[in-house]
């Protein structure tokens, strides 16, 4: 008999992969509708249910790389997260291959970037592997649009003073 697909229900849970200061943890918050503050994510952190934010830490050593393939099973999708505003890359080309899953990708903090930069955010991510890009300011609260309605999560709606 055929294994049964499990049926999707509320947003897609999502592992959240970037460098240290990448814009992860702000991410998270602004999905989730916290007020923005930042704090470094020393671990693993379930945010919602459906946000696996994981330290940057792990992207960077090559001890702890293991660890975001592991964790990574618990999602439905990767979201490789890449700062625009970063000189470089932590994704090797490729690097979504290793998950198995579908992975897009998320450029943040275009809100003081150039557009060249967030060009080169773009290329890094596509040579990564991510099939669709976003482009993201969680300060000016930009770019979020489409990337809810892929993770299947509610418009954000304006929180009441």
């Amino acid at each position: 008999m055929a294994k049964e697909e499990k049926e999707q229900v509320g947003p897609k849970r999502v592992i959240l992969i970037g460098g240290s200061s990448s814009g992860k943890t702000t991410l998270c918050q602004y999905i989730v509708q916290e007020d923005l503050h930042y704090h470094k994510t020393q671990t693993v952190q379930i945010v919602n249910k459906n946000l696996i934010d994981t330290p940057g830490e792990y992207l960077e050593s090559d001890n702890l790389r293991g660890a975001l393939t592991v964790t990574a099973a618990d999602a439905d999708v990767i979201v490789l997260v890449q700062d625009a505003t970063e000189n470089g890359t932590m994704f090797w080309p490729a690097y979504s291959t290793m998950f198995a899953k579908p992975a897009v990708g998320v450029v943040t903090k275009s809100d003081i970037a150039t557009e060249k930069q967030i060009e080169i955010a773009k290329k890094y991510l596509t040579m990564a592997g991510a099939r669709q890009l976003f482009v993201t300011s969680s300060i000016a609260g930009t770019g979020f649009e489409d990337f809810l309605e892929y993770l299947e999560y509610p418009k954000r709606t304006e929180q009441a003073e």
